[in-house]
């Protein structure tokens, strides 16, 4: 029997989704635990990161666990041209469960299919990024109240923004309304378009980022244009600060507006953002930790009450 793993959000339903809400509570109220005795995770990362790579790292630390890997595949067997087949099979020699960053969409579904132990996808390619996704909804949870009917306005890179489309697919089951603020080059892929459309969610869509798309939203979620998923590079100079946030922005925004970014930022958010109250982005970053220890418990079957 081919052992549960978490690839794509679609992998979770949305009783799967609420559960996982509520262990990351658990685990906020009280995130050191020895869960993970010996229990060995390990950390494939054949993408640079920072914030996941090392929210799982200290999720595992924290439960007694034990870390094995690499944050650089140049310090791997793959610089040597080793398949991904070949280094997944090896590593689960070693550990109870894989964590894999990779460049390629779909590769992590790959690992899934042919690994004996759990894998998390912690994001592949332009593709998914289903761990973000759930901090994600964890956070709008957190500082809504309700995942039920709220406005998300999502602005910047929509067209290769990993954590956008699992985004848009985790919160489909309760009854969103978007707004796609993007210019031509960075609009929503089709796919996710129709989606929405099969699943009655209603979207708008923006090229300019106006008052009216800031202050009609419950969540303003801004994103990076990725420099890394460009193969032309006039085009990344074209659009890469064609979006920037800034406090006076925020002034006639509802009370209750978060304003959250899967970070790094680079200048999409100015720094003057950081102090108003309704910037949550680190807080948002320090809650991956805890959905991770969740995850991480729940793919090993690890009860955690």
């Amino acid at each position: 029997m081919k052992p549960k793993s978490l690839v794509h959000i679609g992998d979770y339903d949305k009783e799967d989704i609420l559960r996982i809400l509520e262990s990351a509570k658990t685990f906020k109220e009280n995130p050191n635990r020895d869960l993970l005795q010996r229990k060995v995770c390990a950390t494939l990362f054949f993408e640079p990161s920072t914030r996941t790579r090392l929210s799982f790292e200290t999720a595992v630390n924290r439960l007694r666990g034990r870390i094995i890997g690499f944050s650089d595949a140049a310090t791997s067997s793959s610089s040597k041209g080793e398949s991904l087949k070949d280094t997944i099979m090896m590593v689960s020699n070693y550990a109870d469960l894989i964590i894999m960053r990779h460049y390629l969409e779909g590769s992590a579904r790959y690992a899934s299919e042919i690994s004996p132990v759990p894998i998390i996808n912690a994001g592949d390619g332009s593709n998914q990024h289903p761990t973000q996704t759930l901090l994600d909804l964890f956070t709008i949870y957190e500082t809504q109240g309700t995942l039920e009917n709220r406005t998300i306005t999502i602005v910047g890179d929509l067209k290769y923004g990993r954590a956008v489309h699992s985004l848009i697919q985790g919160l489909s089951h309760f009854h969103p309304s978007f707004n796609f603020v993007a210019p031509e080059e960075l609009q929503i892929p089709e796919k996710y378009k129709t989606f929405c459309e099969e699943k009655g969610i209603p979207y708008k869509m923006f090229s300019d980022f106006s008052p009216e798309t800031i202050n009609m939203a419950d969540i303003l979620y801004m994103t990076r244009v990725q420099k890394e998923r460009f193969t032309d590079l006039m085009e990344y100079e074209k659009v890469k600060n064609v979006y920037v946030l800034r406090n006076i922005m925020l002034k006639d925004s509802k009370e209750t507006l978060k304003v959250l970014h899967p970070l790094p930022r680079v200048k999409e958010i100015d720094q003057d953002v950081d102090t108003n109250p309704k910037a949550y982005y680190f807080q948002q970053a320090k809650n991956g930790m805890f959905v991770r220890q969740a995850v991480i418990c729940d793919l090993l079957g690890l009860d955690v009450d």
